[in-house]
Formats: C-alpha cells, sequence, structure tokens
C-alpha cells in the first residue's frame, strides 16, 4: 500500500469508523484507492505545473513543479481519499465506494456459501 492509501485508511479509521469497518478487504480496498490516488496525482501535476517557461532558472523550476505536486495532491485527497464527512450523513457516501461495498459484500456472501 502507498502512502495515499495509508493516509487514507487512517482518515478514514479517524473520521468514519462505521464506514470504515463496513468495508470487506480494507488492504485491497486502501491499496487500490492508493493507486488510483498516485495516477490522479501524477495526471494533474503535469497539468497543474504546465510547460516549462522560457529563462526559467532551476530553482524557478523546482518550485513550480513541487508546488503543482502539493496542489495536485491536496486536491486529489479531498476528493478521492477523504472518508464520508459524518457517520449520520449517508448521502456524502461516494456511489463509487457503495457500490464497491455491495459488491464485496455479495462476494463474501457466495463464498461463505461454498
Amino acid at each position: 500500500m502507498n502512502k495515499y492509501g495509508m493516509q487514507a485508511q487512517k482518515a478514514w479509521q479517524q473520521a468514519s469508523p462505521t464506514h470504515y469497518s463496513q468495508i470487506p478487504d480494507q488492504d485491497e480496498f486502501f491499496t487500490q484507492l492508493g493507486e488510483q490516488a498516485a495516477e490522479q496525482i501524477a495526471e494533474l501535476q503535469t497539468k497543474l505545473a504546465g510547460p516549462d517557461p522560457a529563462g526559467e532558472s532551476y530553482f524557478e523550476k523546482v518550485g513550480r513543479l513541487n508546488a503543482a505536486k502539493n496542489q495536485a495532491e491536496e486536491i486529489v485527497s479531498h476528493d478521492l481519499l477523504a472518508p464520508p464527512a459524518t457517520e449520520e450523513d449517508e448521502e456524502n457516501v461516494n456511489p463509487e465506494l457503495q457500490q464497491y461495498l455491495d459488491w464485496k459484500a455479495e462476494a463474501e456472501d457466495l463464498r461463505r456459501q461454498l
């Protein structure tokens, strides 16, 4: 699990323990979530950094690239890695997460029946 998966897992454990406990295979879920976050961050970072301006110094480029990475991480962390806002607010559950949780629960039920 990469750093983004671990970050998300810790946030879910602290902020939304009920939703966290409903994830059947937490390691798999947060590993996949972390990988997805890393891909989105890399893509967004490139877009935010943009092309190299003419006459840009080494330190200016390092600063621009670091700023783009930090901004991309912040955006993706907020949009993808954050747990639902509150335990009571079921409307904030990501539909893709709910579909995944439902699928995993169904698969687990079928496995138990075998």
